[in-house]
């Protein structure tokens, strides 16, 4: 079946249906990893978005239980230039994501990184393209919306029970890569949903503010509660919590053009004076500074990419140290950190 992407600025890509049937509304954006696209599906902080793979093929090596990020996809559409199968189209069609190959993703790539990601809908079979940009224009803007609600574990629960240290995990939308990182740099450690209050998790030896979708400044409470938090306990925070540390520290975020998404970010670690290549994942950024506290820099566009408050115990990295998909040349982040609150437990 002949299936159609269309924009809310008018532009339409179409392509042949190999995953759902339906449709699906969306923020279209754009990811360069090469290989991961199960975990890319997964991930919680695509929640709410229309994925357009740039490689050019896309489920070469199959699927497999254990790449799974989280229990669901969280991608509501993917966008290929070439699928291939059966194993991961079978994937897509059976976990309700509506795909399409055969799309034209170099041209659609070009478009996005010019005008920037954009609401859009997803359809796998015709439908009138006329009333299907009206119901995309209606959609609600990235920009403002608090996702993690929707992402988050409703109860606390363990993940591991051993370990020498006790990490606090709070999940504004947690990869399970990050946990077993956790997990095997030797603690122990208790999830807890976004709205966990300070008190609960400041007994800990340390506090991990996870990954997450959606947009830092409407999380208000989340922010609050990392500020009471800085100060009585190591924290470690990535990618939204490392923006929602940001915020809770003074610092402005805002949204990027297209993001930040792929496995080749170039990062500048100021301390080593060395170059991380790392896996990225948002669309939003904390804004350039240049100050003692600024540890890492994004060399695309100089926003802030890592914090450090030394005297506080907290800090940050915008980046994935947990990779999957991606490299490791930041994987030493968390297995640091572990080993930093095993020495001063």
């Amino acid at each position: 079946m002949t299936g159609f992407l269309v924009l809310e600025d008018g532009e339409v890509f179409t392509g042949e249906s190999v995953g759902a049937p339906g449709f699906a509304f969306g923020e279209a954006v754009f990811t360069t990893s090469m290989s991961g696209y199960q975990e890319v599906a997964t991930d919680p902080s695509f929640e709410g978005q229309l994925v357009c793979f740039t490689a050019p093929m896309i489920g070469n090596y199959g699927t497999a239980p254990a790449r799974s990020e989280s229990h669901r996809p969280h991608a509501r559409g993917v966008l290929m230039r070439a699928a291939r199968g059966p194993q991961w189209t079978d994937w897509l069609h059976e976990h309700g994501v509506v795909a399409l190959t055969g799309v034209d993703t170099r041209s659609l790539v070009l478009h996005l990184r010019d005008e920037g990601a954009m609401r859009g809908a997803l359809v796998s079979e015709g439908r009138d393209v006329g009333q299907v940009l009206a119901a995309v224009r209606e959609q609600p803007q990235m920009a403002g919306a608090a996702l993690v609600a929707g992402v988050s574990t409703p109860d606390p629960y363990t993940f591991a029970t051993q370990g020498e240290v006790r990490v606090a995990v709070v999940d504004y939308g947690c990869k399970r890569s990050i946990l077993r990182r956790v997990a095997a740099a030797g603690a122990a450690v208790d999830v807890f949903p976004h709205d966990v209050d300070a008190e609960t998790v400041a007994g800990y030896d340390g506090v991990l503010l996870s990954p997450g979708p959606g947009d830092p400044e409407p999380l208000v409470e989340e922010a609050r509660v990392v500020r009471d938090l800085i100060g009585r306990t190591p924290i470690l925070g990535v990618c939204l919590g490392h923006q929602l540390l940001a915020v809770a520290t003074g610092r402005p975020t805002f949204k990027l053009p297209f993001g930040h998404r792929g496995a080749n970010h170039p990062v500048l670690a100021h301390g080593p004076n060395t170059v991380l290549v790392t896996s990225q994942n948002h669309g939003f950024a904390v804004e350039a500074a240049d100050d003692a506290n600024v540890t890492h820099t994004s060399l695309y566009d100089g926003t802030v990419e890592g914090l450090d408050y030394p005297g506080d115990r907290a800090r940050s990295a915008q980046f994935h140290p947990e990779a999957s998909p991606g490299p490791h040349d930041a994987a030493s982040i968390i297995s640091g950190w572990v080993e930093e609150l095993r020495i001063t437990a």
